[in-house]
């Protein structure tokens, strides 16, 4: 495989491919894009100096994500969404108390408007009412609300245009959690970090005292990837290994038992994992055969094993095989499998599973209408996804214009954000 860094065009095997967005080279490390657009094959890759090319250095036949830091163009937060532009500009829309959409007022939108002063991002991340960008000179910026300090910048006043989190460089992923005031972002050398409420221990430093600029998680190394909840937070170790730490009082840390942790513990009878995501006061895993599994609070059915039964260690989600991505927002849960269908189960008040009715699922339903999908994001009451035509859909509560369609309209199965600029592939 042969890319030019900036350029959406790879060669693989001799055949010219287009990629969803270009190769970008943050620090010394390559991030490639998710999937391969027109090709049916994943791979690990390697960024190799001496001639400027990524090259495989694993092949999985069959798959359709290819291995990556992790590049979110979509994220959903309380009532509001974010997508990055192909151009790398961000655009939000729907609830604006905060000043989360970015636009410098704290008016609701609609329909999407352009997040100021930012430009060149590569990820984006929202938590219950703030909003995190990395740019691609490893860089992150915060905006919104911002009482506990998650925007990062050492004060704890709203901001509704971007600042940059102070002390933070060679950032490779970044996340908001589904909580109202916490962000944890992972380094390039594997460390974790974390700012913002800390009540439950969720920055993971020993302490419960809430930080207005970043600390390191203790006893957290060789990273790969990390997730937010409500009040607890997640790390992916290149072992494939799941850590936790945080609120514990519904077992969404996965050890067993409901004690808090004010530092990483490891989750009981995970391996081989190479997805997480975080919810409110749950986890859910994906492993390296496309099975998903979760724990924690099941009030809704978010497990997706048939039952309401909170758990304490980790459960096979029913039905669920194939699957190349997860997200877990509010009570609903998602997934996107290798054919680009997505399947939803959990809390289902708002229409936000996308099965055309409003009765919650204790296992995953396929959300009606949609094929060919890339990515996908879950705010608290709605859910968004992204075609591989670039286009941009959403289904569940739309009280602020959070679906982006121009009205304030619930949707129970999906409808097209409005005004949108180019989004890829």
């Amino acid at each position: 495989m042969k890319l030019v860094l900036g350029s959406k065009q790879a060669t693989v095997n001799g055949k010219t491919v287009t990629l969803t967005a270009a190769a970008a080279n943050v620090n010394g490390r390559i991030l490639v894009p998710l999937r391969f657009v027109g090709e049916s094959f994943g791979a690990e890759v390697a960024w190799k100096q001496e001639t400027q090319t990524v090259v495989i250095i694993g092949r999985r036949e069959g798959a359709s994500e290819v291995a990556s830091p992790g590049l979110p163009l979509l994220a959903a937060g309380g009532g509001y969404s974010v997508a990055i532009a192909a151009d790398g500009t961000v655009w939000a829309w729907g609830r604006n108390h905060y000043g989360q959409l970015g636009d410098g007022t704290t008016t609701h939108r609609l329909t999407p408007v352009q997040v100021q002063g930012i430009t060149d991002v590569v990820a984006i991340a929202a938590g219950g009412a703030h909003t995190i960008a990395l740019r691609r000179d490893g860089t992150v910026w915060a905006w919104g609300n911002n009482d506990w300090g998650g925007l990062g910048d050492g004060t704890r006043t709203d901001r509704s245009t971007p600042v940059e989190v102070q002390g933070m460089a060679d950032v490779v992923a970044i996340d908001g959690g589904s909580g109202y005031g916490y962000t944890v972002a992972l380094r390039r050398d594997g460390t974790v970090w974390a700012w913002g409420d800390n009540e439950y221990g969720q920055l993971g430093d020993g302490t419960d005292r809430d930080r207005s600029t970043p600390v390191q998680v203790q006893g957290m190394a060789d990273v790969v990837a990390i997730a937010g909840g409500s009040s607890h937070t997640l790390a992916l170790r290149r072992d494939g290994t799941v850590w936790a730490w945080g609120y514990n009082g519904h077992g969404e840390l996965g050890d067993g038992t409901t004690t808090d942790r004010l530092t990483p513990v490891q989750v009981q009878g995970m391996a081989d994992v190479v997805a997480i995501a975080g919810g409110s006061g749950r986890t859910i895993a994906l492993r390296r055969d496309g099975t998903v599994w979760a724990w924690g609070y099941n009030y809704y059915g978010q497990l997706g094993d048939g039952t309401t039964t909170r758990r304490l260690t980790p459960v096979q989600v029913q039905g669920m095989s194939d699957v190349v991505a997860i997200a877990g927002p509010f009570w609903h849960t998602i997934a996107l499998r290798r054919d680009g269908t997505v399947w939803a189960w959990g809390d289902n008040e708002d229409g936000q599973v996308g099965d055309g009715t409003t009765t919650d699922r204790l296992t995953p339903v396929q959300v009606q209408g949609l094929t060919d999908v890339v990515a996908i994001a879950g705010g608290l009451e709605h859910t968004m996804a992204l075609g591989r035509d670039g286009t941009v859909w959403a289904w569940g509560n739309n009280q602020y214009g959070q679906l982006g369609d121009g009205t304030t309209t619930d949707r129970l199965t999906p409808v097209r954000a409005q005004g949108l600029p180019d989004m890829g592939p």
